[in-house]
């Protein structure tokens, strides 16, 4: 099959320098011989001008470099064309990419894009919003919404955002509903996770796959802040089973359970984000996976 790549390139994205990205992808894709053109992400998320772009020159493959919003972004323009997706993780999490296990150096990225072996995976909704990765109401957003102010983006910057964001925590008041039935809970965090990270390789929801037509649902109840610390080490080791039955009588510790839809009221007007993006809060969410709605391509 003869390719014809878009690439989407976000000038802002992680901490790189970009011009030095993307003489990188332009030699190596001349290198392979197939025909490329370079775009930058554009501000408003917008890509559906690209489509007829897609349709006319029969574009085969769409490949983003930045974080897990900008990947979200262009997905969600684009999803109804026949395209594979593509990514080369330059942002500050990249939790899509690492869950796919794409790899975070730009080369090797590119020689996993060229192979060009791709699968269908599951997205979802928030409300008509749409997410790849995982979104979150309560600590996380926060720390998204504090770190988009930064002037200095990158991993250094997130985890010292992270670090004062912690001692100055809120607990936020949630109502969930799954399966007409429903439970009040008290929590530092809820995260709605597609693929099994935040990013960085943290791992918050391990038994998250892309494919399984299921959202993991984590939620970080009220306890001391060592009790958390705790929790989470718990967690991200795959310490703390799924729960499976009586979800919401567990009053302590982390609530994990998956679902295929789920409905959150925001009593205490917790933040939001989807994939990293800080996103306005709504006062009740309705959150649902999108099975299998766009390919990917992976190792």
């Amino acid at each position: 099959m003869h390719r014809h790549i878009i690439y989407i390139i976000n000038p802002i994205s992680g901490a790189g320098a970009k011009q030095e990205l993307t003489q990188q992808i332009e030699k190596a894709t001349r290198e392979q011989k197939i025909p490329f053109q370079l775009f930058p992400s554009v501000a408003s998320g917008d890509y559906t001008f690209l489509i007829p772009i897609i349709q006319e020159q029969k574009i085969t493959d769409v490949v983003i470099a930045g974080g897990d919003g900008t990947v979200s972004q262009v997905v969600n323009s684009l999803m109804e064309c026949p395209v594979n997706f593509g990514i080369i993780p330059c942002g500050s999490g990249n939790g899509l990419a690492y869950t796919a296990k794409i790899p975070k150096q730009p080369l090797k990225a590119l020689e996993v894009i060229f192979a060009g072996r791709s699968s269908a995976i599951d997205g979802f909704y928030i409300n008509d919003q749409f997410g790849c990765m995982l979104c979150g109401l309560g600590f996380d957003a926060k720390v998204a919404h504090d770190f988009s102010r930064q002037p200095k983006r990158g991993l250094t910057s997130y985890i010292k955002q992270v670090v004062k964001s912690f001692f100055s925590a809120t607990i936020y008041s949630f109502e969930i509903s799954i399966n007409s039935k429903s439970f009040k809970t008290e929590a530092y965090f809820i995260s709605v996770a597609n693929s099994n990270q935040f990013g960085n390789n943290f791992t918050i929801a391990p038994e998250a796959s892309l494919t399984d037509g299921l959202l993991d649902i984590v939620i970080v109840t009220n306890q001391s802040r060592l009790a958390v610390l705790l929790e989470l080490f718990k967690q991200v080791r795959g310490k703390n089973k799924l729960q499976t039955r009586a979800i919401g009588e567990k009053k302590k510790g982390i609530l994990y359970f998956q679902t295929e839809k789920l409905e959150i009221r925001n009593l205490s007007s917790a933040p939001l984000h989807i994939d990293g993006d800080p996103a306005e809060t709504p006062d009740k969410l309705k959150i649902a996976v999108k099975k299998k709605c766009f390919r990917l391509i992976q190792p």
